[in-house]
């Protein structure tokens, strides 16, 4: 298991390729939603985007470009769970606005 649970750099690299390739061949997604940092760095590096211009944090919004949309959640571990960093209400908060703009059903 990578430290702290978290992934590799190099698993990060390696997995990005599939991610990527997701993206490109789901053209009509209109909106990603990242739990996590790490998710959130990974689908900027997919759409090849600077990280310093879309910084983190939860239930921010960032245009990738002109059709898609990405939106930010906390992960939701058990810890940032048990620690309220992220609660139930934030996450239906974040989850809904998603589907709003993916225009799904709430």
């Amino acid at each position: 298991m990578p430290p702290e649970n978290k992934p590799l750099p190099e698993e990060i690299r390696r997995c990005n390729a599939y991610l990527t390739a997701e993206l490109r061949a789901l053209p009509s997604v209109r909106a990603v939603l990242a739990l996590g940092r790490i998710a959130h760095d990974g689908v900027l590096l997919a759409t090849g985007l600077k990280r310093g211009r879309f910084p983190f944090a939860h239930g921010r919004e960032h245009a990738l470009d002109e059709s898609r949309q990405l939106i930010d959640s906390y992960h939701c571990s058990r810890y940032n769970t048990q620690t309220r960093v992220l609660t139930a209400a934030m996450f239906r908060q974040v989850l809904a606005r998603a589907c709003e703009l993916a225009a799904l059903p709430g």
